[in-house]
């Protein structure tokens, strides 16, 4: 048995339409590889891929850059790991009165649960944005030079992958990971083969290239 866990946006749902369909079609026809959409969106923008019948069906879906595990036929989280990550979330609001005075960063308006997101044009993690998150038990993650994440600490989609791997007793030689951006970068630190997608981030890639197990794709 295979576990495929992947990234969607510009990973899954990217590349050419021809090689998107191979590789759908390779997943569909093989009961031997199950599939883990592992992604930064919500889970109510992941319910229409869900739904849309030229993918396969994932076995298990991390949404919320791993702040959101589920199952992918019923949709019900994947218990005790949904409920430790939800006992050290210090809630969207507190998070928002905290920076509020910080006019770079935009509140994101897409549905999201246990973490909280704002677009910004630059870095913004200084000293000061570092406190709050330390003083709020939150992690950090700045990704795709756009998206800042705060995260309930420790959490992550590398984190909650391995407590989902570990939970269904899977070795770990039987999965390979997939991503592009830096909160894919996580992933590729677990002990799991991967593989960097063509036009990954560039700050991705040079994180990544000298891990032993990871392929840099062209494509």
């Amino acid at each position: 048995m295979m576990y495929l866990a992947t990234d969607l946006d510009g990973t899954f749902l990217g590349g050419s339409q021809a090689d998107r369909v191979q590789l759908y079609r390779m997943i569909k026809n093989h009961d031997d590889i199950k599939l883990i959409y592992i992604t930064g969106r919500g889970l109510e923008s992941v319910r229409p891929l869900v739904s849309d019948p030229l993918l396969p069906k994932p076995d298990y879906i991390v949404c919320d850059v791993g702040a959101t595990v589920v199952y992918g036929d019923t949709l019900k989280p994947v218990q005790p790991i949904q409920s430790e990550i939800a006992a050290i979330w210090p809630g969207a609001q507190v998070i928002e009165d905290r920076v509020k005075a910080m006019k770079h960063l935009v509140r994101q308006p897409v549905p999201q649960e246990r973490r909280c997101s704002f677009f910004c044009e630059h870095d913004p993690i200084n000293d000061e944005l570092q406190k709050i998150a330390d003083e709020l038990n939150c992690d950090l993650l700045y990704s795709a030079r756009y998206y800042l994440d705060f995260l309930p600490k420790g959490v992550n989609k590398g984190t909650t992958l391995q407590k989902l791997i570990e939970l269904l007793g899977v070795a770990e030689d039987d999965v390979l990971i997939a991503g592009d951006t830096m909160n894919d970068l996580a992933m590729f630190k677990t002990p799991y083969k991967g593989v960097a997608v063509g036009k990954s981030e560039t700050k991705l890639v040079n994180r990544v290239k000298s891990l032993p197990g990871t392929y840099l794709a062209k494509a």
